[in-house]
């Protein structure tokens, strides 16, 4: 992380270079430069989207053009100010981004860039095709913006505008990324399964950053509109929208700041290239296209995390840790009485087709104790797991949580009522650090929302989600790595901090797939030593795990399972005189 005065002296500087940009560059320069700023605009909002959300979009030029047709037509047709036709741009382009991710965003893999491409099409034909927008003609006359008696009328007039607004929208995402929601949104880069069980609503979260990149590009319409007083079709077009995907991607996907790079390199090679190239070829044509898809792809193939990083490999960063803050203890969940039932499964089955994984397996686990669910590999465990958490939900039978049938509820909602749980593949953010991956499970325990973490309004709740993350991370031994990368950890290291993720959550009950696997001997005493203090804290532990002197001197009752029946259930010492358990495992005894 960059020390807090190097970051406040790049930003400073790069202000002051802009407040002096107008008054020292040619007309030429400054128009470059606004159409740098209009783009990078859009380009942030591929960044939350593309780099944090991971969802493609190759449609953000039809945005672009819903805000800025939407003021075309308000102030040429009906006379209404400009000003006011932002925020009408803004509801237009809310409603119809909110309609479209619905629909859109339900898609996977291919398919969703695929659906952002027809989308994208369509909008741009009907900007067209509308007689009341003026057809491919478009719409001419639209007047200036205004601010009391100014005029903005010139290039270098509207460049303070167009960066004041790009400097605003920087500063909302970086705010936005670094709160609860934004650890929301990078966790949907980890797979859907792993968010929803921490109690992230994966549906909203897509729908919310995919609307507000389209009001991103919405404002840049808008400024776009008056900018040129002049719009037709064309800059909304998919190629624009290629275009703008690629300045995303070249100036650094994932980082706030790479869009400004990837916005500038790419509006100024296309201009570079432009001129040169007629000279160079001694004739006039669409050269420049060729060239600069060429250059994309050496750029793809050698700089895949774009630009913006290597940059800063460039110039050397002091590293700080970050200090959590001291704040308030977040409340915690009443533990129910030890010895009182948590959970009880009946009849349990879940079937793949003709296969039958789980096969009408019963068991309950009760507060304050281990319960250990063992078998040989291809028993259905995980699947057990995945069955009682809602992650995969059975095809029959009940599951009851504290006296509340689950069986049909998602798994955020079922992470609401006090169950947390860790993964049999080990699910972390892997760029994120520790203490960021943790937080994540305190997410639910946290209730501000978007606007709020862009305003920076959630900084009390954030402090106090960060502590609970440091205080879990010191209970489960990693203290000493809580600001490392999670995915330069060793495995076994890596499984705690799942541990730590899911107690962040103030689980009642927690499910805990192969904890032990990868750790050394010292290790699992360690996680034997903490689990046994959160059986006495209360709290119930169902375990699958595969290590057998582990299980039998932690556990308080086993239940095996083989061919996803339960074959055996009671004691440790009675599971390991069982002649069934020991034919399961050993195929048989002399």
């Amino acid at each position: 992380m960059r020390h807090p005065s190097h970051a406040t002296a790049f930003l400073l500087l790069f202000i002051a270079a802009l407040a002096v940009a107008p008054l020292l560059l040619p007309e030429f320069y400054v128009t470059l430069l606004n159409y740098i700023g209009l783009y990078a605009i859009v380009a942030l909002g591929l960044v939350m989207l593309t780099g944090v959300g991971g969802l493609t979009s190759f449609g953000q030029a039809a945005f672009v053009g819903l805000g800025a047709y939407t003021s075309a037509y308000l102030t040429t047709v009906h006379g209404v100010s400009p000003w006011l036709t932002l925020p009408a741009g803004l509801l237009v382009t809310a409603v119809v981004a909110v309609s479209l991710g619905l629909v859109t965003l339900r898609l996977s893999g291919h398919f969703l860039p695929l659906g952002t491409i027809a989308w994208g099409i369509s909008l741009y034909y009907l900007f067209g095709n509308l007689n009341a927008l003026g057809g491919h003609t478009g719409i001419t006359g639209i007047p200036p913006l205004q601010l009391f008696d100014l005029e903005i009328k010139s290039g270098r007039e509207f460049f303070y505008l167009i960066w004041a607004v790009l400097l605003v929208v920087v500063l909302a995402t970086r705010n936005l990324l670094d709160s609860r929601e934004g650890r929301a949104i990078r966790a949907l880069r980890g797979g859907s399964l792993m968010a929803e069980a921490m109690g992230v609503n994966t549906p909203r979260a897509k729908i919310v950053i995919f609307t507000v990149a389209a009001l991103y590009a919405s404002v840049s319409g808008w400024l776009y509109a008056h900018l040129q007083r002049f719009v037709n079709p064309t800059p909304f077009s998919l190629t624009q929208g290629i275009e703008y995907l690629f300045m995303a991607v070249v100036g650094g996907v994932a980082h706030v700041w790479g869009a400004i790079v990837g916005a500038g390199l790419i509006t100024i090679l296309k201009q570079w290239l432009q001129d040169w190239l007629p000279t160079l070829l001694g004739q006039s044509g669409n050269f420049e296209v060729i060239v600069f898809g060429l250059l994309m792809i050496f750029v793809l193939h050698r700089a895949r995390d774009g630009v913006w990083p290597i940059l800063m490999r460039l110039f050397p960063q002091a590293v700080s840790r970050v200090r959590v803050p001291d704040a308030e203890l977040l409340a915690r969940r009443p533990l129910p009485e030890s010895g009182s039932l948590l959970l009880e499964v009946t009849d349990a089955s879940k079937r793949f087709g003709g296969l039958v994984a789980n096969d009408k397996v019963s068991f309950k686990v009760r507060a304050g104790e281990v319960m250990a669910l063992i078998g040989p590999n291809g028993a259905g465990k995980t699947t057990m797991f995945n069955g009682i958490s809602g992650v995969d939900p059975l095809s029959s039978g009940a599951v009851a949580f504290r006296g509340e049938r689950i069986e049909s509820l998602p798994a955020r909602h079922i992470a609401r009522l006090g169950m947390s749980r860790t993964f049999q593949h080990v699910r972390l953010l892997a760029g994120m650090s520790v203490i960021e991956n943790v937080a994540i499970g305190a997410h639910l325990r946290g209730h501000k929302g978007f606007v709020a973490a862009a305003c920076r309004a959630d900084r009390a709740e954030e402090a106090r989600l960060l502590h609970e993350a440091a205080l879990q991370i010191e209970r489960c031994g990693l203290a000493e790595q809580m600001y490392e990368a999670a995915g330069s950890l060793p495995l076994g290291k890596q499984r705690i901090v799942e541990i730590a993720r899911a107690l962040a959550a103030d689980p009642c009950l927690l499910l805990l797939d192969e904890p032990a696997a990868g750790l050394r001997y010292l290790e699992k005493q360690a996680l034997a030593d903490l689990l046994r203090r959160l059986r006495a804290e209360g709290i119930g532990i169902l375990l699958v795990e595969h290590d057998m002197d582990f299980v039998m001197g932690l556990a308080d009752r086993v239940v095996v399972m083989e061919f996803g029946r339960k074959l055996a259930a009671g004691l440790p010492e009675e599971i390991q005189r069982n002649p069934a358990v020991v034919d399961a495992y050993l195929g048989g005894v002399e």
